[in-house]
C-alpha cells in the first residue's frame, strides 16, 4: 500500500468480509500515500515534508481485520491532497485566485489553521503550495474523490446499519509523540476521541480503552483530539450508530524521525486486532437503536 504512484485509480477501497461476524467498519482515512503529479509540482515543499501529514502505516495496521469479519475502509490519496476528515467546503480563501462559492465555510477553526478540506499547510505548520491554486481545482478535487468516499462510506454504514441494527464506525488515525506546545508532555499511546460522550455509547470507549490498557498501553480521552468531522457526522448513539476515534501514538510503532516501521510494529497490528475482537464481543442489545424516554 505505501507505494508512490502517480494514479488515484482507486481514489479508496473498502474491504469487506466474506463473512461479516460483527458490525464494525474500522476506517483509515488519513494515511494514503498515492500523491498525484500535477500536486508534487505545485508544492513548494518536498515529499519528506509533504509525508507529516500522514497516518503512516494505520491501514497495514488495520488491514488483517477483514479476515476477522469486520470491514476495512482506506484511502489512498493523501490528506494534504484532499481531507475527507473535514466539511465538504471547509476553504480557506488566503489559498485561492478568485472568490470561494457563497457555500464554503471560510471561518471553521480547522481553516484557520490551515488545515482545510484542501488543506493550505501540512502537520507541521509548512505552507504547502508555491501559488494560489484555482477554485475550480479545488472543487474538482472535491467532486471527484472527497464526495465518492463519503457516499461509498455512507453506503457500506447503511448496509450494516441495516443488517444487524446497529454500526461501529472505528476511525483509525496517528499522533506525533509530542505535541507543538512546549507544556504538552508526551502523549498516552493511545487517544479516544468520543466528542465527549457524544459520538457513541459509553460502552465502546469503556471496552476500548480497558481493552488497551490491559494490553500495556497508557490511553487518554479527548485531549488533544476528541474526534473531527467523521467521528461527528457518522455519530448517532441514539439511533444504533456509534462512531469513534482512535489515534496512536507513532512512536510505538515506527521511527518517526525516518519513518520506518519500528521492531515493535508487529506487536501493535496484533493488539489492533484483540481490540477489533473485545469490540465484537459487545452484545448487539448493547449497541441499540435505543429510544428516548419521549418515545
Amino acid at each position: 500500500m505505501n507505494e508512490f504512484r502517480g494514479d488515484l485509480s482507486p481514489p479508496f477501497e473498502i474491504t469487506e468480509p466474506a463473512r461479516w461476524r460483527a458490525p464494525i467498519i474500522f476506517n483509515s482515512p488519513h494515511s494514503g500515500t498515492v500523491y498525484p503529479h500535477e500536486f508534487l509540482m505545485a508544492a513548494r515543499i518536498d515529499m519528506a515534508a509533504l509525508r507529516k501529514s500522514e497516518d503512516s502505516f494505520m491501514d497495514e495496521l488495520i488491514a488483517g481485520l477483514s479476515g476477522r469479519g469486520l470491514a476495512v475502509v482506506n484511502v489512498n490519496f493523501p490528506r494534504s491532497y484532499v481531507d475527507v476528515n473535514r466539511e465538504p467546503y471547509e476553504l480557506d480563501p488566503r489559498m485561492f485566485a478568485g472568490r470561494l462559492p457563497s457555500f464554503a465555510n471560510t471561518r471553521s477553526m480547522r481553516v484557520a489553521g490551515g488545515l482545510g478540506t484542501i488543506p493550505r499547510v501540512v502537520g507541521d505548520g509548512q505552507e504547502i503550495y508555491s501559488d494560489r491554486l484555482s477554485i475550480e481545482d479545488a472543487l474538482q478535487r472535491i467532486e471527484s474523490l472527497y464526495k465518492p468516499y463519503h457516499r461509498a462510506l455512507r453506503r457500506l454504514i447503511a448496509k450494516v446499519h441495516n443488517d444487524f441494527g446497529t454500526a461501529i464506525l472505528i476511525d483509525c488515525h496517528s499522533m506525533p509523540s509530542v505535541g507543538v506546545s512546549r507544556d504538552e508532555t508526551r502523549r498516552p499511546d493511545l487517544v479516544i476521541g468520543d466528542r465527549y460522550g457524544t459520538s457513541c455509547t459509553p460502552l465502546l470507549a469503556d471496552v476500548i480503552q480497558n481493552t488497551m490498557q490491559r494490553l500495556g498501553y497508557t490511553v487518554g480521552r479527548n485531549k488533544p483530539y476528541a474526534g473531527g468531522f467523521i467521528t461527528e457526522h457518522y455519530g448517532n448513539p441514539a439511533s444504533g450508530l456509534h462512531a469513534i476515534q482512535i489515534e496512536l501514538n507513532r512512536a510505538i510503532y515506527m521511527d518517526e524521525r525516518t519513518r520506518e516501521r519500528n521492531a515493535n510494529f508487529a506487536k501493535v497490528a496484533a493488539d489492533l486486532a484483540a481490540l477489533a475482537e473485545a469490540c465484537a464481543a459487545i452484545p448487539l442489545s448493547d449497541l441499540g437503536p435505543f429510544q428516548t424516554a419521549a418515545e
